[in-house]
């Protein structure tokens, strides 16, 4: 994997986790930065451009929901939420925001690394991706740059709504269910959960499809899942 760089920052208002988590993160080869409030945490990336951010939920000064909203106005940037509960609500929040991927607290750190691995794995890997684009309608997913455009407009994804993309994607036609997505998109060992795939396609769907409730490219099989469609089958 080559990565622009190995810096990850690290926001939370409660410094030991910040502290943990830099710990945990360098013994792993990583640079770590750090901040401990919103504001600071939106300067940090601006200026540090890392190479993901693990950022709470709830900061002072400025909102951990309103620092994604405003990084994922500008950025890429892979970002793995963190959440002070379990609730599926509280996932689905970050998620909904456009981050890659969420942990809850209290953290175990091994996991963490793990995500982040994970998640940058997804996000910077290119030697196993086929040498080529697909072309539907007014859509063109190329591989090899990592891009997607709608016609010539280049369309921003996160990392992990690329992903499962490229994925339905290289099986037009055939229907996934959720576990399957998760399975092969983020890995048997990834726990997450089958609501997670949910929102990914809804905030994909609002990037790439003219009508998001009405989707031509990225569709839904009740009861079962999601379909790339096949070509000969498109408007």
């Amino acid at each position: 994997m080559a990565l622009p760089n190995k810096k990850i920052l690290v926001v939370d208002d409660d410094h030991k986790i910040v502290e943990l988590a830099k710990m945990y993160l360098e013994k792993d080869g990583y640079r770590v930065v750090t901040a401990y409030d919103g504001r600071a945490a939106l300067e940090r990336a601006r200026r540090d451009k890392p190479a993901l951010i693990v950022l709470d939920l709830l900061l002072p000064e400025m909102d951990g929901r309103d620092v994604c909203r405003a990084l994922r106005a500008e950025s890429s940037v892979p970002i793995i939420m963190l959440t002070a509960r379990a609730e599926d609500a509280d996932k689905l929040v970050g998620l909904e925001l456009g981050a890659d991927d969420y942990i809850t607290k209290p953290c175990n750190f091994r996991e963490l690394v793990a995500r982040v691995r994970a998640v940058l794995r997804r996000t910077y890997a290119r030697d196993n991706e086929p040498a080529e684009a697909i072309s539907i309608g007014d859509l063109t997913i190329d591989f090899t740059a990592h891009e997607v455009r709608l016609g010539e407009r280049v369309v921003e994804l996160t990392p992990s709504e690329f992903e499962m993309l490229a994925f339905l994607a290289h099986s037009p036609g055939r229907t996934w269910t959720r576990s399957q997505i998760l399975d092969q998109v983020f890995g048997e060992a990834y726990e997450g959960y089958e609501r997670s795939v949910d929102m990914h396609i809804k905030n994909l769907r609002r990037k790439i499809e003219a009508d998001p409730q009405n989707p031509v490219y990225v569709q839904t099989v009740f009861g079962v899942g999601y379909k790339f469609r096949r070509r000969d089958d498109a408007n």
